[in-house]
């Protein structure tokens, strides 16, 4: 009787043009080849350079009946040097849910291949914190593109009002490495549930005076409604996961607000 890790095995079955041979043996995660097995069947969804790699957006994979992320993984690095390339880099969701390696997979799954939001050299940032003013013009471009049919901007600014307390300025205190980190979890939700989306995010950290914009999101899509959602699900979701702390100086006392930004 065969072992688990040999049962965990994964077949690639294309539609589409791909380039190069079509697979005929079956990959284990740990390297080990058959050359016939039948299981489910599962649907990868491409985006960006992965899907001009494969020549097509959607790809039909034949996976072993207890088959895993990390074995989709392993196939679909067989046939595509990117993938290997990306590494961890490469998120895979499944369902709309963001996976890990050990998520079993099961028949009819929708597994999609994410890769990083903020590309190479070349790219703008698209997730920034900064002690400067923000350019919402400059924030737009980053995202913007011959594809683009709608573009949805939110400013956050300081307002001189809050919580019956006359306010005369603002401090924010962030954590760089993880907000930029969470700031791409956003973009990488927001292109997920809406296919097409980008996202950019600037936030100010420091001092920030009255009518100073302290966050500012660009969301573009090849729609005006999936611009909108996107935009929207980006600022409420910054306020609850990204770690920015505001501090609210009044003219009767100064105290850290509970909630984020």
């Amino acid at each position: 009787m065969n072992s688990p890790s040999v049962l965990a095995l994964s077949r690639l079955r294309v539609r589409g043009r791909l380039g190069g041979s079509p697979a005929d043996g079956f990959a284990s995660a740990d390297g080990r080849v058959m050359e016939r097995f039948l299981g489910m069947k599962v649907n990868v969804r491409l985006f960006g350079s992965l899907r001009e790699a494969a020549g097509c957006p959607v790809l039909e994979m034949e996976i072993a009946d207890d088959g895993s992320v990390a074995d989709l993984r392993v196939a679909l690095g067989r046939r595509f040097a990117l993938v290997q390339e990306l590494g961890a880099r490469l998120r895979l969701a499944v369902n709309l849910e963001l996976a890990n390696e050990d998520r079993a997979l099961s028949e009819g799954d929708e597994v999609a291949l994410l890769p990083p939001v903020a590309g190479g050299s070349g790219t703008p940032k698209l997730f920034t914190l900064s002690d400067r003013p923000l350019d919402e013009a400059e924030i737009v471009e980053r995202v913007a593109g011959r594809d683009t049919g709608g573009v949805v901007t939110f400013v956050g600014t300081v307002r001189d009002q809050a919580r019956g307390h006359a306010i005369e300025f603002l401090e924010y205190e962030a954590y760089p490495e993880m907000a930029e980190r969470e700031m791409a979890k956003i973009a990488d939700e927001a292109a997920l549930r809406w296919p097409g989306t980008r996202v950019a995010i600037a936030h100010r950290v420091g001092h920030l005076e009255i009518g100073d914009a302290a966050v500012v999101i660009a969301a573009c899509a090849p729609h005006r409604a999936e611009a909108f959602e996107a935009c929207r699900f980006a600022i409420d979701t910054l306020k609850v996961t990204v770690p920015i702390w505001k501090k609210e100086v009044a003219v009767d006392g100064e105290y850290w607000v509970d909630d984020h930004a």
